[in-house]
């Protein structure tokens, strides 16, 4: 029933406000006899009358000013969606659902919409932090355009291109027995405690990857969901931790290059094959795709304990 009177609302949302079919058609631009057809189908789906007809004039039924009300609300309601839809793909003022990891939103994220902004001032963003699995989940349902994860994401549903590698550095508490030190191979913290993310997230998998290539598997004693709690935790000597360098240096803590094996995590963008782009959305996606080797900002140079 549905699908027989949507077409068909507008057309007797217009013959109810003029009370008159010519009027009416001339508004809609349509012929007259294709609205008065219209309107005689709608009755007879209905299977009551909607207007009284009085020459040239029609006026609503009891039913007719009943079924008015609802049928002027759902096409108000279908045009706001419209608007909304139109508004949200608009070139210059349109919307962009973009989610990146936890790590990335204090530095990173900013930084890049600021200088996406720049050329396009008036796209709006809806942003969405998370771990890499969830982001990816999302992607799947349509709720996001673009993701900023690590590690690069490999799928047949999915399209993903590498951006930019980050250093990892092993973080250990500023009393440390290695806190005088700059540089350190990752299996001198074989006997440490680890403080990690939790299962799920990309940093996990590769803190566990890392750790079994240099032969030992890591002794968890704490599991969180954010890269500065673990900061926190590491700070209170509670722990030691592999970490992407902060945006701000974190009190209590040192964090050491590792020279072995290789410390880094890749950072890719990550997009649903084959769905369409908005105007906006693929404007910022060449926009990240240009910043290729140039993303992440220059790391600060954080000295050991004195």
């Amino acid at each position: 029933m549905v699908t027989v009177l949507a077409p068909r609302l507008a057309y007797f949302a217009a013959v109810a406000r003029h009370e008159h079919v010519t009027r009416a058609a001339h508004e809609l631009g349509v012929p007259q006899s294709t609205l008065s057809r219209a309107m005689v189908r709608l009755e007879e789906d209905l299977g009551v009358a909607l207007f009284a007809r009085r020459g040239r004039t029609v006026a609503l039924t009891p039913a007719g000013r009943t079924f008015l009300g609802p049928a002027e609300r759902a096409l108000a309601e279908v045009g706001r969606a419209a608007e909304s839809v139109r508004a949200d793909a608009d070139p210059a003022a349109g919307k962009v659902a973009f989610g990146f990891l936890h790590t990335m939103g204090s530095e990173t994220v900013p930084g890049l919409i600021r200088a996406f902004r720049v050329t396009h001032p008036r796209v709006r963003f809806t942003l969405v932090q998370n771990y890499g699995e969830a982001m990816i989940e999302r992607l799947r349902a349509g709720d996001l355009d673009l993701c900023l994860t690590s590690p690069v994401p490999d799928a047949p549903d999915l399209v993903a291109r590498r951006l930019d590698e980050q250093r990892l550095r092993l973080v250990v508490p500023d009393d440390h027995r290695l806190a005088s030190r700059k540089r350190v191979r990752l299996a001198e913290a074989a006997e440490e405690t680890f403080v990690t993310l939790e299962p799920g997230y990309g940093l996990r998998r590769i803190t566990d990857d890392l750790c079994a290539q240099a032969g030992f598997t890591p002794r968890v004693a704490f599991e969180g969901e954010e890269a500065e709690t673990l900061r926190g935790l590491v700070a209170a000597g509670l722990g030691v931790a592999l970490l992407p360098p902060p945006a701000v240096a974190r009190p209590g803590v040192v964090e050491l290059t590792v020279t072995a094996p290789r410390a880094v995590r890749e950072i890719g963008v990550a997009w649903l094959d084959g769905h369409p782009d908005t105007p906006p959305v693929a404007a910022f996606k060449a926009f990240l795709l240009s910043r290729r080797g140039q993303l992440l900002p220059q790391e600060a140079l954080v000295l050991p304990h004195p």
